[in-house]
């Protein structure tokens, strides 16, 4: 490799020839140069992206810690939330437990129920032949914790209660319904009886006649009440009578309250036993002031007697 040298001041040129060591050393000058200067722009570039990467990664982290910090407080609020929402259920339950037990123990004293029949305070007998099937379900209920062990007794005993509670409430409602449709007591609060069923002497001409019912005199405006729940089938005068109610009953009873003052029902009404249909008066054919009370069964009459001593039991 020959090198040529040309000067301004100069008009020769010079020539400087170079063997082969100068000429390994020239080309790892030229060739050194931009590699090194490469090498050096690559590592900032490298130690750039790695602070980049780095501070990326920190962020990540730091926003990461921060969502987790998050969900360890949600957590913690919803267990907090779940522990006093099952506290607060835990107290309920027992206090329907409680007024539970409270009310079915009253209502057996008023259902006047013998001891035991309907015992409130312990859990009812049960039973059964073990079925194989139930192994796993009951060793899945051994390894319950406490406190579901706990909810868990507590709603088979309100299950218990409220079955007995339910029954006993039947009982007494059917009781109460036979109660009220039955054909029992007086048709007055206040009075007496003046005139029997059967025949008597009659009070206008003094012939015997037939009476097909009781009379009970009192004062005028007095209650006329219903011997037993039923509908109002007649609610006005009638020859005779004056002034009538007729109720209709359950199993063939029909009763008439005659003779009143005002009648305080009308017809299609439906009325509870004791319930204040009139007010006594002297209308129609009588004497003064009193209610004719007739009983009728499956059609014909009946003495009234039998039906005004008769109690409910």
């Amino acid at each position: 490799m020959k090198i040529i040298l040309i000067s301004n001041r100069a008009n020769k040129a010079r020539t400087l020839t170079l063997n082969s060591w100068a000429k390994g050393l020239l080309s790892v000058l030229l060739l050194g140069i931009p590699v090194a200067a490469g090498t050096m722009m690559g590592v900032k570039i490298a130690d750039g992206r790695w602070e980049l990467l780095f501070e990326n990664s920190m962020n990540e982290m730091q926003h990461e810690l921060v969502v987790q910090k998050g969900q360890v407080d949600d957590s913690r609020t919803e267990a907090n939330n779940t522990l006093r929402a099952m506290t607060l259920k835990l107290a309920e339950m027992r206090t329907r437990l409680v007024r539970i037990d409270a009310l079915g123990e009253h209502l057996t004293q008023i259902a006047s129920l013998e001891d035991g029949e309907f015992d409130f305070s312990s859990a009812p007998g049960i039973g059964g032949p073990e079925e194989p099937e139930l192994f796993e379900a009951i060793d899945q209920l051994n390894m319950q914790s406490d406190l579901e062990a706990m909810f868990a007794k507590l709603d088979r005993q309100l299950n218990s209660r409220e079955s007995q509670l339910q029954i006993l409430t039947s009982m007494m409602s059917d009781s109460r319904l036979e109660k009220e449709q039955t054909v029992t007591g007086r048709p007055i609060l206040k009075g007496w009886m003046s005139s029997e069923y059967g025949m008597r002497t009659d009070p206008f001409h003094g012939e015997q006649r037939w009476h097909g019912g009781v009379d009970f005199a009192g004062k005028d405006g007095s209650a006329v009440i219903a011997v037993a729940s039923g509908v109002v089938t007649w609610s006005g005068n009638r020859s005779g009578y004056g002034k009538l109610i007729e109720l209709n009953h359950s199993d063939g009873f029909v009763t008439r309250y005659g003779h009143n003052e005002e009648n305080l029902v009308a017809l299609g009404s439906v009325v509870k036993k004791g319930q204040q249909i009139a007010r006594m008066g002297s209308s129609g054919r009588s004497t003064g002031p009193h209610v004719h009370f007739e009983v009728f069964k499956n059609g014909r009459t009946v003495d009234p007697a039998s039906y005004i001593h008769k109690t409910n039991r």
